[in-house]
């Protein structure tokens, strides 16, 4: 699966301040609560360079120790070397790398674990991977708390009409078979919890945004011009239109940057909402 999570931490670094924000804080105290025993063990799965270990160690009691699960060594590296923060008791975390695929993520692999997290990891799963995750966190008895997946809703202000069109393209985008790997998309996160609750645990789950405009005007454009692209790869009849609508898109942007006033008056800029769903998931008493 390293083809689809391959992403330059130069990305990871940029949509991380907004990670942070939209991420459930109800559901990260939730999963606090279940962790009655200490230590405080933790797999973080598609780890990247480790924002979900720096967002909520210090939501947590400790002393903590998480293991970083990714297949990029680099970026693993990266989440080692950097300052590590601490947990809400103001204690220093311990942090250890795992390389690996996780569709071959097995239950031994979590021996021990107090909890399972994972960011915006779902919507890019396989069905099988699912599964094996799922599966893996069930028989390791570890509650589960994934963050930010993808359900493909996204609202613009201004709207255009155009919009519509780039978002169905861009979900279908999301179901493509790539390098022989049909990932779920939106359909992720509720397959997660579907499985969990199949097992019978109990599951929560909380609708989280993206709340993107000139105040993240670097990751607004980036996230648009991604979108873009993924939509005409997808459906290459928008290719005509693409052009047109990303200059007229990144121009709202730069309004807003600089306070300028739209085409009517009123303030110019452009303002996107991501609609992200965060799942938390637990063994029944």
């Amino acid at each position: 699966m390293s083809e689809i999570l391959e992403t330059s931490g130069d990305w990871l670094a940029l949509r991380e301040p907004e990670d942070a924000v939209a991420r459930s804080l109800d559901l990260a105290r939730a999963a606090a609560a279940l962790l009655t025993e200490r230590p405080v063990v933790v797999h973080d799965l598609g780890s990247g360079t480790g924002s979900m270990m720096r967002w909520l160690a210090p939501l947590l009691p400790g002393p903590q120790s998480w293991f970083l699960h990714d297949w990029s060594t680099i970026l693993t590296g990266q989440a080692i070397t950097q300052a590590r923060p601490y947990d809400r008791d103001n204690a220093e975390i311990s942090v250890f790398g795992r390389t690996g695929n996780l569709a071959d993520l097995s239950a031994e692999d979590l021996a021990g674990a107090s909890l399972v997290t994972a960011s915006a990891l779902l919507d890019v799963l396989t069905s099988p991977e699912i599964h094996t995750i799922v599966g893996a966190c069930i028989t390791a008895k570890a509650p589960a708390l994934f963050s930010l997946s993808v359900t493909g809703g996204v609202h613009f202000d201004p709207s255009d009409e155009r919009d519509a069109a780039f978002e169905n393209a861009f979900n279908a985008h999301q179901l493509r078979d790539a390098n022989g790997r049909r990932q779920l998309g939106r359909y992720g996160a509720p397959i997660a919890s579907g499985l969990f609750a199949e097992a019978g645990w109990q599951v929560r789950k909380t609708t989280t945004q993206w709340r993107l405009d000139h105040h993240q005007s670097g990751l607004l454009g980036e996230w648009f011009c991604g979108w873009v692209d993924a939509a005409v790869e997808q459906d290459p009849q928008l290719r005509t239109e693409a052009d047109r609508y990303r200059r007229d898109r990144l121009a709202q942007i730069e309004l807003g940057e600089h306070g300028e006033l739209g085409e009517h008056g009123g303030l110019g800029g452009l303002s996107v909402l991501v609609d992200h769903v965060d799942v938390l998931a637990w063994p029944s008493p």
